[in-house]
């Protein structure tokens, strides 16, 4: 039979574990770089930017020009890593909460 009480506490524990996990989530962090280590963008799992490293050769001559797409290349790979890093936290902090549903996606809640 149906234990609505019971799940309904599930829930209410899914919730809890979930707040929990993504408060967390800003002592995750994740560095890549682009253009061979030139830039390096530092991000945490609350996807903020938390450092940018741009090396000095690129502020003048003529490497300047490629300086923007270094920093959104680094910038984007970073944000895709720091995702995935904190999808997984999540899925491994709510762990056996709820029943495996199908589709059920933990990519829907912002992150």
């Amino acid at each position: 039979m149906f234990d609505m009480m019971g799940m309904m506490g599930k829930v209410k524990e899914l919730q809890e574990k979930m707040k929990q996990a993504q408060d967390e989530l800003q002592f995750l962090t994740a560095t890549a770089e682009s253009g061979g280590g030139l830039v390096k963008a530092t991000a945490n799992g609350q996807r903020r930017l938390l450092k940018l490293d741009i090396d000095e050769s690129l502020l003048s001559g003529p490497d300047r020009d490629m300086l923007a797409d270094l920093v959104v290349a680094a910038v984007n790979k970073v944000m895709d890593d720091v995702a995935n890093q904190a999808k997984e936290e999540l899925k491994r902090k709510t762990s056996g909460l709820m029943p495996n549903i199908p589709g059920l996606d933990f990519g829907s809640l912002g992150l």
